[in-house]
């Protein structure tokens, strides 16, 4: 058996390295570094997957959150409403705005925000919500559109984690992740389901106007060369990097699929152990993507597990350990931790087993052995 990796970048990089070494080699053999033609083939091929009118590529996933808040030109003091489980990353660009995050809790089978807590948090500041579609889960969209229509409200999606995943609204429509918003935000950082060999981020939108100012905002708010329109940042992809998602891009659905396997081979075999909560898959399993298979470890104690399995050679994440509204740097004295029951809850169960695209059957099974063999 191989040895277990949280994330197997070597396996997956043997299967196309042929590919992306030539296209490696022909952006070296022009020098076209920055935003050379593979980066706009790149950005095509991504809205023709996506079925958005417009990819607006960039340095990376927090840079895209923060160029898609710039452009929906918010007030200082406005409010964001967001999820209290995620990464920092989306209330540290709301606060680096001068925005003012407004957390709320989640769902406790999705880990998604809860559209309940998100109508019982807007108030007449409130401007946009920012779902994250958390582990390659998606949000409750439909729920939020409404919600968003019926307050006035702008849609960022945080679509880092659910690139390729599908959303089902209750007429039967179907639509991809990234794509439901006003403006929507993804990360390449390598270990993405879709993942770049460095940084990289894109923005998405169907909106022509936004479409426009972002592509002034994320280079310096310039549309012709030394004319400065609007207050921008320097935020471009390197074509190297586009080389790397482009090629990926054209597998990005069989890694998906066998991250799926791989997630309903460790559900079958963890499912019925009292000690082990695992995740909510949806009605037809494509609403999740699974770039984390997060179980909750309940009535035991989930870091000794982690110990456990790190000495077994096994790999794993808490992600993520400490809600956002308890963090130093957001921490704010008048907000009641009591308003977050489930986020306090399951930061302290959470556990994310080894995911990837090139994760055998074997090691499955030797981890889901090790897990049984902790609870013996």
């Amino acid at each position: 058996m191989e040895p277990i990796q949280m994330v197997d970048l070597k396996r997956q990089y043997d299967l196309i390295k042929d590919e992306i070494n030539q296209g490696m080699q022909q952006v070296l053999s022009s020098s076209s570094f920055i935003n050379g033609p593979v980066v706009k083939q790149f950005q095509n091929d991504l809205e023709s997957y996506l079925g958005v009118k417009h990819v607006i590529p960039c340095a990376n996933g927090t840079d895209s959150l923060q160029i898609a808040l710039m452009s929906l030109k918010l007030k200082p003091g406005d409010e964001v409403i967001t999820s209290d489980f995620a990464f920092v990353s989306v209330v540290e660009v709301i606060s680096l705005l001068n925005l003012k995050p407004v957390l709320v809790d989640v769902n406790s089978d999705t880990f998604n925000i809860d559209p309940l807590a998100i109508e019982k948090a807007i108030t007449p500041r409130t401007k946009a919500i920012i779902p994250v579609h958390l582990f390659g889960q998606t949000a409750d969209m439909e729920q939020i559109l409404v919600l968003a229509k019926k307050y006035n409200l702008f849609v960022i999606e945080d679509n880092a984690q659910a690139i390729g995943a599908d959303y089902t609204f209750s007429d039967g429509t179907i639509t991809k992740t990234g794509t439901l918003g006003h403006v929507s935000a993804t990360s390449f950082f390598p270990s993405k389901n879709l993942g770049a060999y460095g940084d990289g981020g894109a923005i998405f939108t169907n909106d022509d106007n936004l479409a426009k100012l972002i592509r002034g905002i994320v280079n310096h708010g310039m549309y012709n060369r030394y004319c400065h329109d609007i207050i921008g940042v320097n935020s471009r992809l390197d074509s190297l990097q586009a080389v790397v998602l482009k090629t990926k891009l054209k597998y990005l659905d069989m890694y998906n699929g066998k991250r799926k396997k791989s997630a309903l081979s460790y559900t079958k075999i963890l499912k019925n152990h009292p000690n082990i909560i695992t995740p909510s898959m949806g009605l037809n399993h494509n609403s999740h993507i699974f770039h984390q298979y997060t179980i909750r470890i309940i009535n035991s104690d989930r870091d000794a597990l982690v110990n456990h399995l790190n000495s077994n050679k096994i790999p794993c994440g808490v992600y993520y350990p400490i809600p956002l509204h308890i963090q130093k740097a957001y921490k704010n004295p008048e907000v009641d931790s009591s308003l977050f029951p489930v986020t306090n809850q399951i930061v302290k169960e959470v556990i994310s087993l080894p995911m990837h695209s090139e994760l055998s059957s074997d090691q499955i099974e030797y981890i889901c052995n090790s897990i049984f063999s902790f609870f013996d």
